[in-house]
């Protein structure tokens, strides 16, 4: 249980607040409730439309946090319901989203309603209302680095300068119209914009945040065990499948594709600082993930394959990877970013964040099998 003591950055006692989390009952916001149930005395109305992965705080009804945490079953598309949870909170933290890559091509209309329609009434009714709004972006919003459109020999491929990712000075680069992978980027990006204007011309108090791949219990399905036989989840939990059905993993393009991961306990950690620290927090972007843990998805497919060997006891395929071309596993209209390396530098100004600790050996398989 929390203790009633908590001092923010400046020394100041952190008072109690009602949060309206929209968006509650996923990957991010089943995490980010725990912590808030288990460390602070702040209060949160839980909207979503699905509550399983937070069932275990709402019952027993005999939690200590139990007067401090409520689920709201609405759709945000059509329930006037929402305004007033907004009106009775301090805090509205927008989480809902339609993030799953293999839709962004395949259902882009739905994903443009989802990451930027339905998320302006949010937007509009913090203004109106002057309450504060921490907004969930993307990093997909930097679309394709500088540096990947340099020859492949340019010596300048290896400058940071070309391939690390700024909040305040790195160029959106997309793909072309027909690329409909771009779809969420442009949606996220565009919102992001509505936000930004509204803390300029109305005086919104809002922080976005960029998750830079963002992983741990929760965050997928494993198609026809905890999910639709047909789906298509991110890459970890694709890979967990291949290994647990005893398939080859299937590398996209070959797997040249890399990212840096960062486990979900540490990415909440910085996410608290910004619910607790409002003066730090209000008017910036913030880039959240691990700059010094960048893998190719090749390089990840091996560790993988090389945990799962080891925890299951199983030899490995003879022939452990396939590749596949990005058309074959996503249909037309994909495309994709190269890298994506945050630049750490303002989080770290603003709240303290330092490079965040993560073996991702140790915790790859947990999140792969604990979706």
């Amino acid at each position: 249980m929390a203790s009633a003591a908590r001092l923010d950055l400046d020394g100041y006692a952190i008072k109690p607040m009602t949060i309206c989390m929209i968006g509650a009952g996923g990957f991010i916001g089943s995490h980010l409730c725990e912590k808030l149930m288990a460390e602070t005395m702040h209060k949160v109305l839980a909207v979503d439309v699905y509550s399983d992965k937070i069932k275990h705080l709402l019952e027993p009804a005999t939690h200590p946090w139990s007067d401090r945490i409520q689920f709201h079953r609405i759709n945000i598309k059509h329930d006037s319901r929402l305004e007033g949870l907004i009106k009775m909170a301090d805090l509205t933290i927008n989480l809902a989203a339609i993030c799953t890559p293999a839709d962004y091509n395949t259902r882009p209309l739905d994903t443009i309603y989802s990451n930027f329609i339905d998320a302006l009434p949010v937007v509009k009714y913090c203004s109106e209302n002057n309450k504060r709004l921490i907004h969930f972006s993307t990093c997909e919003v930097y679309g394709k680095t500088i540096g990947s459109f340099l020859p492949k020999d340019s010596p300048l491929r290896e400058d940071p300068t070309y391939y690390v990712l700024k909040e305040d000075a790195s160029p959106c680069i997309f793909g072309s119209i027909e690329k409909q992978r771009w779809s969420y980027a442009c949606a996220k990006q565009l919102i992001e914009r509505l936000i930004y204007a509204e803390g300029a011309e109305n005086d919104l108090e809002f922080t976005i945040v960029r998750p830079f791949n963002w992983i741990g219990p929760r965050m997928d399905f494993i198609p026809g065990i905890d999910g639709p036989s047909e789906g298509v989840p991110r890459v970890l939990a694709c890979f967990s499948n291949n290994l647990l059905r005893h398939e080859p993993l299937k590398l996209v393009d070959g797997g040249q594709s890399q990212r840096t991961f960062v486990y979900i306990k540490d990415a909440i950690e910085a996410v608290l600082l910004m619910i607790d620290n409002p003066v730090r927090a209000n008017g910036h972007i913030f880039n959240v993930g691990n700059p010094n843990n960048e893998v190719t998805v090749r390089q990840l497919a091996e560790m993988m394959t090389e945990v799962y060997a080891k925890v299951s006891g199983e030899p490995s395929l003879e022939v452990p990877t396939v590749d596949v071309s990005s058309k074959e596993f996503y249909g037309e209209g994909y495309d994709d970013s190269d890298k994506r390396i945050p630049d750490m530098t303002i989080i770290n100004r603003q709240l303290g964040i330092a490079l965040f600790s993560l073996s991702f050996l140790l915790c790859s398989f947990e999140v792969g099998v604990k979706f």
